[in-house]
């Protein structure tokens, strides 16, 4: 037994799984996890009243002045933490004042589901393809595995084996919670991986995301290693992505993306891709989250020969050079967030752009079936182009009423204020190459 029954209470449940302690965890603005440590004694009774954290020493933008944020366990998403099986773990709802807090990322997928749900009569799947790099904890400018070394290593096997004790405990655990993973594999960068697991229900998918990303640098660290999920961590290695596959479905739970449109899609999933499309380059400031992040999306090509991420506001059919891709099941994998992205808020905003595109049955165009990278600089013209850097696309997130009042005024405006304070901070920092460029003007 690693996890919550449905319909069991929070006391029940730690008692069950027979913890000693839980972690009641919750999600900052910055994707940053937050926990206090709760004996199983005491669990019941402080999930009652909720975990009290003081909300400015966390990224919400919040003030010292602000009361407690208190943070209550969704029990459906209690599990045993599987290397250490004295401790659980439980996703909270936060709340400040007797309401829920605006500024918490997972009340605002909620909101996004909710929203989809009233408006549509839809509810959201999605799958994640997380990639990290595994690199050495004396020197992190160095890989971990020192024989992975090959121009295109995607797929070998020699680097996955010599990796074998770390994902197959990986690949165990996630058995264990019930996470039905599904494929392992080296991927196109040396020293770097990916672990798929199957698609459920989006805030199922999103805590999930949480929990594998603190899993896999635990399980990293006792190896000797440092696991990062940065999204362009080498200049001239491909970067790591975060796609996240989608479908709509009905309240029958049946799949409504099938249809007699373009690439086999229906009408309802052509207009979804309306909207995603018409709302990237403001989405792309919580998509793709950090300075680094623009290295990645506007890479020229690696050592491997490819970036394998986009640069253009494009969809297609089963073809990796664009944003939005169909792969041959009628679904949508969006290529554009990375690593760093915030589990909660990318959904998020991301079904609020698709649920507008619905909404105002927003056209996507045909779909794009050449290669953007090799394509003239004609045909790229006419292409929406995505924000060269996180200033650009805060500016585009800034100006995008809809996507704001979908996530949350309050929320957006307190993203923006907390990303342009680190943008600030980023411009005043002297780097190697002005020094270089500049010192003889």
């Amino acid at each position: 037994a690693m996890r919550s029954k449905p319909g069991e209470t929070f006391g029940d449940a730690v008692k069950r799984l027979g913890v000693k302690f839980v972690l009641f965890s919750w999600t900052d603005l910055f994707g940053v996890m937050r926990s206090k440590m709760v004996p199983a004694s005491a669990a019941a009774q402080v999930a009652e009243a909720g975990a009290g954290f003081a909300g400015f020493a966390a990224n919400l933008d919040l003030q010292p002045s602000d009361p407690d944020v208190l943070a209550t366990p969704d029990v459906s998403s209690l599990v045993v933490v599987p290397w250490n099986r004295e401790v659980g773990w439980v996703a909270c709802d936060l709340s400040m004042g007797g309401k829920p807090l605006v500024q918490s990322p997972r009340d605002a997928l909620k909101r996004a589901q909710t929203a989809l749900k009233e408006k549509s009569g839809l509810t959201i799947k999605t799958g994640v393809e997380l990639e990290f790099h595994l690199l050495s904890a004396e020197d992190t400018s160095k890989m971990a595995d020192g024989h992975d070394t090959a121009p295109k290593p995607c797929y070998n096997v020699e680097p996955l084996m010599r990796q074998y004790d770390f994902i197959s405990e990986l690949l165990g655990y996630m058995e264990e919670l019930g996470w039905e993973p599904y494929q392992a594999d080296h991927e196109d960068s040396i020293g770097q991986f990916e672990i798929n697991w199957t698609y459920d229900d989006a805030l199922i998918t999103a805590d999930r995301q949480m929990f594998y990303k603190w899993m896999v640098r635990e399980l990293a660290q006792k190896r000797g290693m440092t696991a990062t999920f940065m999204p362009k961590p080498f200049t001239h290695l491909t970067g790591n992505s975060c796609h996240m596959h989608l479908s709509l479905w009905d309240a029958n739970d049946k799949c409504v993306m099938e249809g007699p449109g373009h690439l086999g899609l229906s009408e309802t999933a052509l207009n979804f891709c309306g909207g995603m499309l018409d709302h990237a380059p403001a989405y792309c400031a919580v998509s793709n989250p950090t300075i680094n992040s623009y290295k990645r999306i506007n890479a020229v090509p690696t050592i491997s020969g490819s970036s394998w991420s986009p640069n253009t506001v494009s969809w297609t059919g089963n073809n990796r050079s664009h944003m939005i891709r169909v792969p041959d099941a009628p679904r949508f994998e969006v290529r554009l967030p990375d690593s760093a992205t915030n589990a909660y808020l990318m959904p998020a905003i991301i079904t609020t752009a698709g649920l507008d595109g619905l909404l105002k049955k927003m056209d996507p165009g045909p779909p794009m079936l050449f290669n953007m990278y090799t394509a003239d600089a004609e045909v790229r013209k006419s292409c929406k182009m995505l924000p060269l850097n996180l200033l650009d696309a805060l500016r585009e997130f800034e100006k995008d009423k809809v996507l704001a009042e979908g996530i949350g005024p309050q929320l957006a405006t307190a993203y923006f204020n907390l990303k342009m304070n680190q943008w600030n901070d980023y411009s005043r920092a002297m780097s190697r190459w002005e020094i270089e460029n500049t010192l003889d003007a």
